[in-house]
């Protein structure tokens, strides 16, 4: 096999809208996907640490009570919530693209459990954006 059919098989074509089509590294949906799995085991591990290597300085946070938050305010107002973690079990992960969209069940040290759904943007190994869907308990 030549050298340029191995690089053909390592690409893969993502329709990003009718007009255009963007070429993805294969490896890239795995590189996305480990983005956000990593961050949801910081959340869960209360490793703020590894959570800040993987927030970038221009993120954006949405969620119902929070409609538009930057990195410092993410972190001021979202993190405190590590505490009362036990667990977070990833239910649904889909990704397309630098674009991921994940459906959790949370238990709260409490032994309460719900369950949220979250739309995260991925870039350059750091999550960009975050909004947050509040779901129902579970």
């Amino acid at each position: 096999m030549t050298q340029a059919a191995c690089l053909l098989l390592r690409w893969r074509r993502v329709s990003v809208s009718r007009a255009r089509v963007a070429i993805i590294p294969h490896m890239y949906r795995a590189e996305v996907e480990d983005v956000a799995r990593q961050a949801y085991a910081a959340y869960a591990d209360s490793d703020l640490g590894a959570l800040e290597l993987l927030i970038a300085d221009d993120f954006a946070f949405s969620s119902p009570d929070d409609p538009e938050l930057d990195r410092a305010g993410y972190f001021e107002r979202c993190w405190p919530n590590h505490e009362h973690i036990r667990d977070i079990r990833i239910e649904k992960l889909f990704v397309e693209g630098d674009e991921v969209f994940v459906r959790y069940e949370l238990e709260r040290v409490t032994g309460e459990r719900f369950r949220n759904a979250e739309f995260l943007r991925v870039r350059d190994g750091q999550l960009v954006r975050a909004e947050v869907y509040y779901g129902a308990a579970a």
